[in-house]
């Protein structure tokens, strides 16, 4: 069988680099404040123009958030930025709207939650999948009332950890409910690290035949050694903006086995290795996943800040 997409590959990838939340999010090791903003303004100084910095949950679900409000107070006012906080209910948004009181910078940007699985969705959420959605509706039609960018992500969107696979008819239904509020943009994730590039590739292709106009995203763990050649999938599906985290961080607290984000020095060298330009510095999120390495004190999971770029520097005797 013989799949196509829809749209031809741009030359130019963006990075969304969500180290300093889905990355640390499920870490047992505790990232200080000033390590995450160490993490954060590191991605930047890479090149990282767009960025999850934090996420509006409770503390006692996720003690690595707790600091949220901190984080935000302390990140770098850069116009060319655009700072995003997680919310899966009104809640969230109203924590991530308050930060931007007083003239603040604050949060520019939320991403809500939808959940393509009924009982992932209750574990993580406490809603079934069809309430995740309508929320998710509601979160962003309020955002954009308060005038701030918001964007959805469609969890598991290729299988769950109690339930199995996830019907591909089922997330194009859910992306089309979403694309309704006018999102930013519809990202599919791969939580927990079950896709391949035949499933990622059948699935992009049956959003974009729904919605043509939708710019979608990508996310991907790569709990079973598949999450770069699904994003390499999803680019050649045509997919222009994908997820990474430093070091190849990350994980769920409420999916057994989830393992990290695909590595943005792995992504970086897949691509820049490709012909794929990124205006991010691959040395630089190098250097910036060793520093990781260093806090968490054990070897990450990403391979290209082991083993370095290529071509190596040459070795002299001098």
């Amino acid at each position: 069988m013989t799949v196509t997409a829809n749209s031809q590959p741009s030359t130019n990838v963006e990075i969304l680099e969500v180290g300093p939340r889905d990355g640390l999010q499920n870490e047992k090791v505790v990232f200080s404040t000033a390590d995450k903003l160490h993490m954060i303004n590191g991605a930047i100084d890479a090149g990282i123009r767009r960025m999850e910095v934090a996420s509006f949950v409770h503390p006692k679900r996720v003690p690595q958030m707790a600091d949220a409000e901190d984080v935000i107070a302390g990140l770098s006012d850069r116009k060319d930025m655009t700072y995003i906080g997680l919310i899966l209910n009104k809640r969230g948004l109203l924590r991530a709207l308050a930060t931007r009181e007083g003239n603040k910078r604050g949060i520019d940007e939320v991403g809500c939650v939808a959940i393509a699985s009924d009982t992932f969705a209750e574990k993580n959420q406490g809603q079934t999948s069809q309430e995740s959605v309508s929320i998710t509706k509601d979160m962003i039609r309020l955002a954009r009332t308060e005038g701030m960018s918001a964007q959805a992500t469609i969890s598991a969107s290729f299988g769950c950890p109690f339930e199995g696979r996830v019907d591909q008819a089922r997330v194009v239904a859910m992306a089309e409910s979403i694309a309704e509020e006018q999102p930013r943009e519809i990202a599919i994730a791969d939580t927990i690290g079950v896709g391949s590039p035949l499933r990622v590739t059948e699935l992009i292709s049956k959003i974009r035949e729904r919605l043509p106009d939708m710019p979608l995203r990508a996310h991907f763990h790569n709990t079973r050694n598949t999450g770069l050649a699904n994003a390499w999938a999803a680019y050649e599906a045509g997919v222009t903006t994908l997820d990474a985290s430093v070091a190849g961080l990350g994980g769920c607290p409420f999916a057994p086995k989830a393992t990290g984000n695909i590595g943005t020095e792995d992504l970086l060298y897949l691509l820049h290795e490709s012909g794929v330009a990124t205006a991010i510095d691959l040395d630089k999120m190098i250097k910036l996943a060793n520093w990781a390495e260093t806090v968490l004190g054990r070897t990450p999971p990403a391979m290209v800040s082991q083993a370095g770029g290529f071509p190596a520097p040459e070795i002299t005797n001098d």
